[in-house]
């Protein structure tokens, strides 16, 4: 069994996981990255998709959306500007920003316009994958 260590998800609004975790995977600026006790000390950018937290139960899935972590070899911290468990997201309203956010790319709006709505799209998939596992 591979060793444990601590892992706190904070949002603006509350603790959303405080626990001993023995891997956590989530999406970064620089990809998918995985992550066990004893790892290199590092910051990183998070980007909208899926986070599993690995327990002895079993893996536990979010969403999770823009924000940071910080990486030391026995904790993982990530403060995140969104993170929904399954039984949390509204499906109809993420399939609803999903079509709004496919319209604006493909209607091709102004630069800072595309950036959000590939974000808002990004966004809306991560809880549609997360929110089917309910």
């Amino acid at each position: 069994m591979a060793e444990k260590f601590q892992l706190q998800v904070i949002t603006p609004e509350r603790i959303f996981y405080e626990g001993e975790t023995s891997f956590v995977e989530m999406n970064t600026t620089e990809g998918e990255v995985g992550i066990y006790k004893n790892h290199i000390p590092m910051t990183m950018l998070i980007a909208p998709g899926v986070l599993m937290i690995h327990e002895d139960g079993g893996v536990k899935e979010a969403a999770l959306h823009s924000g940071f972590v910080e990486v030391l070899p026995d904790r993982v911290a990530i403060v995140a500007e969104i993170a929904e468990w399954p039984e949390e997201i509204d499906m109809n309203r993420a399939n609803e920003a999903k079509i709004r956010a496919e319209r604006r790319l493909k209607n091709g709006e102004q630069t800072t316009n595309i950036m959000r709505a590939e974000v808002s799209l990004k966004r809306a998939l991560t809880r549609l994958e997360v929110g089917k596992h309910r």
